[in-house]
């Protein structure tokens, strides 16, 4: 689509019902995930982020992990519905972006740096949240349903194992999409006088 960044910033929402087709390929969507990690910024340019982008059963297995590792925490009473949720809202979809921070570049930073050594750890999240609202709107502007979700670290272990990933990363959010199949409800916005103050 040929949406202006500010139109696609607005169009962006989270999208709870997805289905597996996607309108555009899955080269684009891995040119989307290559340019945001290619030109989103961070700290330092420490280029700390790390994404792991899953299709097809790669996509499937991790929604299976997800499943079979809360089996084991919620009560049996109310798994039904959580199991209903995984497979009607993320396991539905076309895929699956993995969000990770690298622990040894800010361990790095930390070291070089050790006036900014508590900051860093802050920092590599503002970059991973940067990476997560690019992706987010880009895949949205392709018309791309998505939602961001955190069942970390209950499943980083398994997440590490399955896809022989460097321990070092940290797993920071999961975010699956696909061909939205529902309009998300309405936004409520809190008042901008509250949240903004301006001086001239």
């Amino acid at each position: 689509m040929n949406r202006s960044f500010e139109e696609a910033l607005k169009y962006r929402r989270t999208y709870y019902s997805i289905n597996n087709q996607s309108p555009v390929s899955d080269e684009e969507i891995e040119r989307i995930v290559d340019t945001a990690v290619m030109h989103v910024p961070s700290a330092f340019n420490s280029q700390s982020a790390r994404v792991v982008l899953l299709f097809g059963e790669n996509h499937k297995k991790l929604w299976g992990i997800v499943k079979a590792t809360l089996k084991k925490l919620v009560p049996a009473d109310a798994y039904t519905q959580t199991e209903a949720k995984i497979d009607g809202c993320f396991a539905s979809g076309h895929g699956t972006v993995l969000f990770f921070e690298d622990s040894t570049v800010v361990k790095g930073l930390q070291e070089a740096f050790p006036s900014y050594a508590d900051n860093f750890p802050v920092w590599s999240m503002h970059t991973s949240a940067m990476h997560q609202l690019a992706i987010w709107t880009m895949l949205g502007d392709a018309g791309l349903g998505a939602s961001l979700q955190h069942y970390n670290p209950l499943i980083d272990e398994e997440v590490m194992s399955t896809w022989n990933l460097p321990l070092t990363w940290k797993l920071v959010a999961e975010m699956p999409f696909g061909t939205p199949t529902q309009e998300p409800g309405a936004k409520e916005f809190k008042d901008l006088k509250e949240r903004v103050r301006v001086f001239k």
